[in-house]
């Protein structure tokens, strides 16, 4: 209810502050500088920003602070709506972008993020973030869109059950650091020597959040309690490259707290992006992550005391009325001062000089006819293609024969409805095909049935329709799995099995079917799917996520061989045992001591359903490590002793390590892996290519083992490629200590990709 009324705030105002920037635009005309200061084109970024935040009262100042931020007419600026959404395609769950009225009624749908993520793609993230912000630039000629998003969704999906980890880039701080770089990159396009970019991408939600609803715990009072060396190789990883790799033009402060103090007034977090990382852009509230400091986590006795609290820490914006509100009422009780404000408005005057929105368009300008593009529905199918991961395939049941394949049953409430494939924050699809649509492309006789009312499942009333179209047809497609009923934003799941009776739809129909059923799995979060994996009435098992609006047209090419899978799960799937893990424990690693089996494969000791960078193909594939550095040496630094001589765990292991800040040159350690990639099939394929690292000593606390280098590779069949991936030790095989201190332990550790195995030696 709060977070409805929030938004209700937030939306207030609307469309048109987008609108009126695409149109509006003070410094556009040859004479503008003359009459406004801000405008001198002779002038840096940073100067014209300050010239501008020099001519505002203070009423004017504080129209700044919302997300629906006030036009200052008598200086030609206009009203500004900067909460517009772009996770996986332009959505409106922000004001900021207008489907409902102008030229563009749709865009682009692409698959979910963690559908993306498991192509394991540097090229392909970068390619739709690029197409997103094609889309944004069009929609935005047309004044249906803003220029600053608040995207990609960077944290780490800790917990299973958690309703946004569909939203990320998976269990992996490597992997959602990748992720980043790739998304604020291709969003960005930033150029020019005062790093000017096309649009605005956002870090979020900083930090250490990942749980929406459970058990009496909320998002927007709940208390993360993190350790210094969870925080440090776990939560702040992505943050880190996202601001200092990627150059992201906004960092979103999270609603929770950490360890006692809410995000958006942590100031030596918020600063340390910014003296440390080097962040140069504006810091936005989650909405409405202000309000609640006062009113719902009573972290401070006033409402201007919460004011004063989140400035003075750093942030600038508050999505949300509240700040238009009560900041001048903290002004008058002598809670903040003028400049308090002067610091938040640079900043945001600073991303949109960046932006250009005062300044005349570039002749180059997209419009509508640049969304909804066939290449980039292409592309939204290439992502999907790269991305599904079979996860079962016994006795190569798939691909399936089409010339052997008359009737085919499609059985599932998701099968028919091209909503269930979108997920969170999708916005109106271009033209969305059904799995039913398409697999009626590739067989004429397909029949539906829906088996359950809806994803539910709450009832075996129409199991009987399903049994019949299963007794007729050659072929059986159970689409099973979750929707936004299950998972969502602001709302986590409960258990890790199938929903309602949607086990039970999956056992009465293999029961019957001439062959061994098809089952396809949706959903951004792991299921429990154990009694599928061992099953011999299911033969094969397809994990396609959230696939977007071209999920139908794919699932029929993968079926049938015309595209040879090569995903893999960027997310643990656990067993339903699980769930006797509190969702609010935050530690990653293991502790035996209290039965704890730890967070992710990097630390979880307990059994899994399939493991992180599962996947299998209709090709077998085998590895060979060409080339590799048998032995590192750590360059010796100017600073005396920097090698701890005193063991790290004195009691368990006497190994040495290196702190990272003492390391002469991490460039001189980075080092490269050839990998020669054997295709043994007989169909060409593509597939994701994952090597990892572990220390050859068990130390308490360290990773079990680690991704230290993934690429998508491409091989052709009954042929081999080589592959080059290139390493960072103090990067990828580090980790931190109980201190919070990144370390690389010395001493003998292990390569890994597929079953291949390489030695190597890291010594002083």
């Amino acid at each position: 209810m709060l977070f409805a009324l929030l938004c209700l705030l937030a939306l207030a105002g609307g469309a048109a502050p987008a609108a009126a920037a695409a149109n509006a635009r003070p410094c556009a005309s040859p004479d503008s500088a003359s009459a406004y200061p801000f405008c001198d084109a002779s002038l840096s970024i940073l100067a014209r920003a300050r010239a501008l935040v020099s001519l505002l009262t203070l009423d004017e100042k504080i129209a700044q602070l919302s997300n629906t931020a006030g036009g200052v007419p008598r200086l030609g600026v206009p009203p500004y709506q900067w909460w517009s959404e772009s996770l996986h395609g332009l959505a409106d769950n922000g004001p900021g972008v207008n489907f409902s009225s102008g030229p563009v009624r749709a865009a682009t749908a692409f698959p979910q993020v963690i559908l993306s993520t498991a192509a394991f793609n540097r090229s392909l993230w970068r390619a739709v973030a690029g197409a997103v912000a094609t889309e944004a630039l069009g929609m935005h000629s047309a004044g249906q869109a803003g220029l600053t998003y608040w995207a990609p969704n960077i944290n780490i999906f800790r917990d299973p059950r958690w309703g946004r980890g569909q939203e990320t880039s998976g269990e992996d701080p490597a992997v959602a650091a990748a992720y980043s770089l790739e998304y604020v990159k291709g969003f960005q396009g930033e150029f020019g020597e005062e790093g000017r970019i096309r649009l605005s991408a956002c870090c979020k939600h900083y930090t250490a959040y990942d749980m929406e609803k459970w058990e009496g715990f909320s998002r927007y009072t709940f208390n993360a309690k993190v350790t210094a060396q969870d925080l440090e190789d776990t939560y702040q990883p992505p943050f880190k490259t996202c601001i200092q790799e990627a150059r992201a033009s906004c960092l979103m402060c999270a609603y929770n707290q950490v360890n006692g103090v809410p995000m958006c007034a942590r100031k030596d977090l918020l600063q340390k992006t910014r003296d440390e990382w080097g962040f140069k852009g504006y810091i936005t509230s989650d909405c409405d992550a202000v309000a609640i400091i006062h009113e719902n986590q009573t972290y401070t006795t006033s409402d201007e005391d919460s004011i004063a609290i989140v400035l003075r820490a750093g942030m600038d914006l508050n999505c949300g009325s509240f700040l238009v509100r009560h900041t001048k009422s903290a002004i008058e009780k002598g809670k903040i001062q003028e400049q308090d404000i002067d610091r938040a408005l640079f900043n945001l005057f600073s991303v949109q000089l960046r932006l250009g929105i005062f300044d005349k368009p570039k002749d180059t300008e997209l419009g509508p006819n640049n969304v909804c593009t066939a290449e980039h529905r292409e592309l939204a199918a290439e992502a999907v293609r790269q991305g599904a991961v079979l996860l079962k395939n016994d006795n190569a049941f798939l691909p399936l024969k089409r010339s052997e394949v008359r009737h085919v049953a499609v059985v599932g409430p998701s099968a028919n409805d091209a909503y269930a494939m979108g997920g969170d924050y999708t916005g109106v699809p271009c033209n969305p095909t059904t799995f039913l649509k398409g697999i009626q492309a590739y067989v004429a006789q397909t029949t539906f049935a829906a088996g359950c009312k809806d994803v539910s499942c709450n009832s075996t009333n129409l199991f009987g329709e399903a049994i019949e179209a299963a007794k007729a047809a050659d072929i059986v497609v159970v689409v099973a799995g979750l929707n936004l009923t299950e998972e969502r934003e602001d709302f986590d799941r409960v258990s890790l099995l199938l929903p309602g009776k949607q086990m039970n739809l999956i056992h009465t129909v293999a029961s019957v079917t001439k062959k061994p059923l098809v089952l396809v799995l949706l959903g951004g979060g792991p299921v429990d799917v154990s009694f599928a994996k061992h099953d011999p009435r299911i033969a094969s098992i397809l994990w396609l996520g959230y696939p977007g609006e071209v999920g139908g047209q794919v699932l029929p090419e993968i079926l049938f061989g015309k595209y040879n899978p090569g995903g893999k799960l960027a997310m643990t799937w656990y067993p339903e045992s699980f769930t006797a893990i509190p969702m609010t424990d935050m530690n990653m690693r293991a502790d035996s001591s209290r039965g704890y089996p730890g967070r992710t494969y990097r630390f979880y000791t307990g059994d899994v359903v399939y493991g992180f960078g599962y996947g299998l193909s209709y090709s077998r594939y085998s590895y060979s490590i060409l080339s590799a550095p048998k032995k590192i040496s750590v360059p010796h630094s100017s600073v005396p002793d920097i090698i701890s001589r005193k063991p790290a765990y004195i009691s368990r292991d006497g190994l040495d390590f290196v702190k990272i800040e003492d390391v002469a040159s991490c460039e001189a350690l980075v080092f490269s892996v050839h990998i020669a990639v054997s295709n043994h099939g007989d169909m060409d394929g593509s597939h994701a290519v994952l090597l990892f690292a572990r220390s050859k000593s068990s130390v308490p606390g360290f990773p079990i083992k680690q991704l230290v280098g993934f690429e998508r590779v491409h091989t052709a069949a009954g042929s081999a490629t080589n592959v080059e991936l290139t390493i960072d030790p103090c990067k990828h095989m580090s980790a931190a200590n109980p201190e919070g201190q990144r370390v690389l332990l010395l001493g003998a550790h292990v390569l890994t990709v597929g079953d291949e195995e390489f030695k190597l030696l890291i010594e002083t």
